[in-house]
């Protein structure tokens, strides 16, 4: 009874594990989709970068697109992080599914062995009819020689599930060992993506070293230009109305958590507020509510979430990744996405943050996009 529930253990384990190394495959195709697409991306950059003429009037052109350049070599190197990341976690659970496999096979070896030797000893000392014709009477004869006929039938069933594990082992095994290959490949990727990162940044900085600060600070205004949310919050303001989800929220609501975990507020303009915070830190919704739109920006591919609190709207722009959809319900500080990567254009280093925003359903009202939070 013990080995046959063990057994069933197993395959329930087999089967739950396959739907979850399905689901895995499909995330890690879709990481190498996205990993392609920015490839190409920095590729045709590269090209652009390089038929850019000398010259005073490109010094500033060609800052900006290094500094855009950074960007995506900076997103891609985070796109191939999180494809190893995903490796690493299907190689633990299928070194786990091969350990119990493994375990399992052994046990019915032992278990077999055990059961030829108890048959073979049986034969040796009394002989199989000899067994029969010592019983006392026909209903003896004929339960010794239903445990015989089951002793054999147990054999031959435990053959059965020896074979069938050693080929789920072998074929676990062999997963295992072009997921390890891939996560080789995928780390060295990673490995040449950082240096290249590393020889973009130079020469980012040499193009900003020949600026003066006054060219400087042209730079970064266009390059935060390009952060700045993508659609129009008058027309979002046409989705929320009648919104009920997060009607709660008034101009009044205070006392709230960052949206970015353990961020930090850098600087304010006007109803948004730039909130950094580590890398890979979750961005979450301020407060209950439904999303309204979730929309990619086509100049930094980054993401832009836009939730509505009653007929409040918050935005969260310059999100690397989301985990909501358009029509979604959202609780109280649930996760909404990741926060995503931007340039320093004075240092050309990759920095952290988002765009945070937050909108009355009167136009004519200015909030502070940090008068909610705890503390401020």
């Amino acid at each position: 009874m013990t080995k046959t529930l063990t057994l069933l253990l197993l395959a329930l384990t087999a089967c739950l594990a396959r739907p979850a190394a399905a689901q895995n495959d499909r995330r890690i195709a879709e990481q190498r989709k996205a990993i392609a697409a920015l490839e190409a991306k920095i590729a045709a950059e590269e090209a652009q970068i390089a038929q850019l003429k000398k010259g005073r009037s490109a010094t500033e052109e060609r800052a900006r697109r290094l500094a855009g350049q950074i960007d995506a070599r900076n997103q891609l190197l985070l796109e191939t992080e999180r494809e190893a990341a995903l490796l690493r976690e299907e190689i633990r659970r299928t070194d786990s599914l091969a350990g119990d496999l493994s375990t399992a096979l052994d046990r019915n070896r032992a278990l077999y062995r055990r059961l030829a030797q108890e048959s073979y000893r049986n034969y040796r000392q009394h002989g199989y009819i000899g067994y029969l014709f010592s019983s006392d009477d026909f209903a003896e004869v004929a339960r010794r020689l239903a445990a015989l006929r089951e002793t054999a039938a147990l054999r031959e069933r435990t053959l059965h599930e020896i074979a069938e594990q050693q080929s789920a082992v072998r074929d676990t095994r062999t997963r295992l060992d072009d997921r390890r290959r891939s996560l080789d490949s995928v780390t060295d990727k990673a490995t040449t993506q950082r240096r290249r990162l590393e020889r973009d940044a130079e020469a980012a900085r040499r193009e900003i070293r020949s600026m003066s600060q006054r060219e400087r600070s042209a730079l970064q205004r266009k390059l935060q230009q390009e952060q700045q949310l993508s659609v129009a919050i008058s027309e979002l303001r046409k989705l929320t109305k009648g919104n009920r989800e997060g009607a709660s929220f008034t101009g009044k609501t205070s006392g709230l958590n960052l949206p970015v975990v353990s961020g930090s507020v850098k600087r304010y303009k006007g109803n948004m507020a730039e909130i950094a915070g580590p890398k890979g830190a979750a961005v979450r919704s301020i407060y209950e509510g439904k999303v309204v739109e979730v929309k990619r920006n086509r100049i930094t591919a980054k993401y832009d979430v836009f939730v509505a609190h009653g007929e409040y709207i918050t935005s969260y722009a310059n999100l690397g990744a989301v985990t909501v959809e358009k029509g979604a319900k959202v609780a109280k500080n649930q996760r909404i996405g990741t926060i995503g990567a931007s340039v320093n254009v004075q240092t050309m280093e990759p920095e952290y943050k988002i765009v945070f925003g937050i909108y009355s359903p009167d136009p004519k009202e200015t909030m502070s996009a940090a008068a909610c939070f705890k503390g401020r």
